[in-house]
């Protein structure tokens, strides 16, 4: 009986010890499918994350916060009709979108009436039609921060406007710090006076969209992951190319950098206090988003221009309805809105 005992015993561990190194069975077809299917699900999603955003991802609607002055989507002028460029907007906030998901110590080209110093000569200068230097794209040497090829370059190869941002991609405690271009391309080196650093956590939540070629502006506020709202549709009036005393508004995208409730202006030519401008908002060099400019220091506000809408007539600047300026003013806080000029 005993050997019968040991004989069972030893079969049970045996079929124990094969039981333990069968291989499981294989998941039935559906469970893998299951499985198959959640995999590409959470593939598709993490390329969702960083597919770059284009136009077609922007959610864009009508949301008026300002209620003045307001312009249709297409409204008439003269004998032909004028639009706001939904299109192109789109495509900008789709950029802004975009490289705000990428990390950056952001930071600002500034040398506004070269108070951070004249920038040195590039390497091929032009002088233009207000017989300024410029570079070969048309950026003038005047109030510009100086983009080098290399730390070591003799001489800048362009200028970069003031009010441009960048991404800078050196320390801050370098004479001269390396940038890339976030107004504009490319990677270059900037002596460290003319970059203002505004840190890693800027969120752009409000944008004004200036528009050369029909002479109106749009601003937008984001709401939400890629979702825009417009808060305003006015007409405006930008700058005029007329040597030596008025300059075109340039196209690009620029930071508010100061505000002024009262911003005076001089004479063309003169040194004599003429008038002021109400609300202004200076993105690029001498370039304000304002309101009606009083010819008078001591004059009182005015709201609204026949001007506006019409033609460039302005210095650089940005002409608005004066309550619509007030509006950008208090929407728009320096070193952290945007201005955005299309053509």
């Amino acid at each position: 009986m005993r050997r019968y005992s040991l004989f069972f015993i030893l079969l049970a561990i045996i079929a124990f010890s094969a039981c333990k190194q069968t291989p499981k069975k294989t998941d039935d077809p559906a469970i893998q499918r299951k499985k198959d299917s959640l995999e590409r699900i959470k593939k598709a999603e993490e390329a969702e994350k960083v597919r770059p955003r284009t136009a077609a991802d922007i959610k864009l609607e009508k949301d008026l916060t300002y209620n003045e002055h307001t312009l249709e989507e297409t409204y008439p002028y003269k004998d032909t009709t004028r639009h706001f460029q939904l299109d192109k907007i789109k495509e900008k906030l789709a950029y802004i979108e975009n490289f705000q998901r990428a990390p950056h110590n952001y930071a600002v080209l500034q040398n506004y009436k070269n108070r951070n110093g004249e920038s040195p000569v590039v390497e091929n200068f032009v002088r233009n039609a207000y017989k300024r230097v410029s570079d070969t794209l048309g950026t003038e040497r005047y109030q510009s921060a100086p983009l080098y090829r290399a730390e070591d370059s003799a001489k800048p190869s362009i200028y970069g406007r003031d009010g441009s941002l960048v991404s800078l991609e050196s320390s801050d405690t370098l004479k001269m710090v390396k940038v890339n271009g976030i107004s504009f391309e490319g990677t270059w080196f900037v002596p460290k006076r003319y970059v203002k650093s505004i840190g890693d956590s800027l969120k752009i939540t409000h944008v004004n969209f200036v528009d050369v070629t029909n002479q109106n502006i749009l601003t937008v506020e984001r709401t939400g992951e890629e979702e825009w709202k417009i808060r305003s549709m006015n007409p405006a009036t930008s700058g005029l190319h007329k040597p030596p005393h008025q300059m075109e508004t340039p196209v690009g995208i620029f930071m508010v950098q100061e505000q002024k409730a009262k911003m005076f202006y001089l004479g063309d030519g003169t040194k004599t206090i003429e008038g002021f401008a109400p609300w202004a908002s200076r993105f690029t060099n001498g370039g304000y988003i304002h309101g009606v400019p009083v010819n008078n220091p001591k004059g009182k506000i005015v709201e609204y221009s026949w001007s506006l809408g019409t033609t460039p007539r302005s210095h650089m600047c940005v002409r608005n309805a004066s309550s619509h300026a007030k509006f950008v003013y208090d929407t728009s806080k320096p070193f952290k809105s945007l201005v955005v000029v299309i053509d």
